[in-house]
């Protein structure tokens, strides 16, 4: 059978209902037959315009709040990569035809954002139904009547649904903001370990739910030794940040007395039994020898670190990799490697939201880092860590929160 080839814009401008296309700056980039035809505008009138110089707001209405609205749904958009839905809203149109004339209408729209291979927003899909004969119903005198309480009901529930989601944003930027701070009391200052250089990055999510997950530790030991660990808590918030300093204090304290980075694993997992909220935690966890040139690691389910070499390439160090903790209903040793370095070479661990892409599988990811260690791994580790988050998070912000530590060896 012969593959249909489909011409994809012929079916954008079919489209039923109205459907535009917005840069991430809200200007059109395109809109179908039908958003020209129901907003009463021409292509040439939208194409490479703001929203808003087009559609402005209805300036006999000092009530009116859909300019502001549809601004924050669709810059929601932009910032978190994922689709926003708003309540039901009045939005006037001025009549192309009748300067000054203000058409009432009432629409249900979505902001939906659409990503290019590297997770970046590249537009806005704004997709509108119109509802205004659903809420204004057309006929005699007594049902126009009734139609006149139904919407008023509707639009009055709708901006008391409104009200709610804002306060609901409030409460939960402050408990961001409570977050945060939290997350920072509990996370070591970026200070040198010994005199070794090294630079520690947290970089939280946009999101104000997508929080507080992720940690770094490290601890200096006797012997020319440095303790090394990054950690990801699954869930966010005030509820993530918690259990994040439970586990942190748990394994800095663990690292000091155990044999290697396995033993303290292993610690670390059966206290995590007892703490609500820590299952499914991974974790990585790393012991530097500048006496012997070795590193020591073991993973709990967590993306491999990377070691630069001072030839310039990059080896992954996933060769002891176990579940995340909690993972498994009874204790199991944990796998334990051993590499060597030569001095100059630069050890990096990270937390996935470095590396992973809802949109692509991991090795990509990991073959981004890699690429640009070798471009930036001269550099020192305070500026390569700059590097690093520069040319690896959406420009735009991330959806997950990012923990980064780089050590000179």
């Amino acid at each position: 059978m012969r593959t249909p080839q489909i011409d994809y814009a012929a079916v954008f401008h079919a489209l039923p209902g109205m459907v535009a296309l917005l840069t991430p700056d809200l200007l059109y980039a395109d809109a179908n037959d039908d958003f020209l035809r129901l907003a009463g505008r021409t292509r040439e009138q939208l194409l490479g315009r703001y929203i808003f110089d087009v559609f402005p707001e209805n300036p006999n209405n000092r009530a009116a709040a859909g300019m502001r609205e549809t601004r924050a749904s669709m810059l929601r958009a932009v910032a978190t990569g994922e689709r926003d839905t708003m309540a039901l809203l009045r939005y006037d149109i001025e009549d192309a035809e009748r300067p000054g004339r203000w058409v009432e209408h009432f629409w249900s729209p979505i902001n939906a954002p659409v990503l290019d291979p590297e997770g970046h927003v590249v537009l806005i899909v704004h997709r509108v139904e119109e509802v205004t004969e659903l809420i204004r119903a057309r006929g005699g005198p007594g049902h126009n009547s009734h139609a006149r309480v139904l919407e008023a009901e509707l639009y009055t529930r709708a901006r008391e649904l409104q009200d709610i989601n804002e306060r609901l944003r409030s409460a939960q930027a402050r408990d961001r903001e409570i977050a945060l701070a939290l997350q920072a009391a509990m996370l070591p200052a970026p200070t040198p370990v010994g005199h070794r250089r090294t630079a520690v990055r947290y970089w939280p999510a946009v999101g104000t739910l997508h929080v507080c997950g992720d940690w770094y530790d490290l601890v200096d030991l006797p012997n020319d030794r440095i303790a090394v660990s990054v950690g990801d808590v699954v869930g966010h918030g005030l509820s993530a940040a918690c259990v994040m300093g439970q586990l942190r204090s748990a394994l800095s304290a663990a690292a000091r007395v155990a044999e290697g980075p396995a033993e303290a694993l292993e610690a670390l997992g059966l206290y995590a039994r007892s703490v609500d909220g820590a299952e499914s935690t991974t974790v990585v966890h790393a012991l530097i020898d500048w006496g012997t040139h070795t590193i020591k690691y073991s993973s709990a389910g967590h993306p491999p670190p990377a070691l630069l070499h001072a030839d310039g390439t990059v080896t992954f160090l996933g060769q002891a990799t176990d579940p995340p903790l909690g993972a498994r209903p009874e204790h199991v040793p944990r796998p334990e490697a051993t590499t060597t370095f030569a001095n100059g070479a630069t050890l990096v661990l990270y937390t996935d939201g470095l590396v992973e892409r809802r949109t692509e599988d991991i090795d990509t990811g990991l073959a981004r880092l890699a690429d640009s260690l070798v471009r930036h791994g001269q550099a020192e580790p305070e500026d390569l860590a700059d590097a690093l988050l520069a040319d690896l998070l959406p420009p735009g912000g991330n959806t997950d929160d990012t923990a980064l530590v780089i050590i000179r060896l």
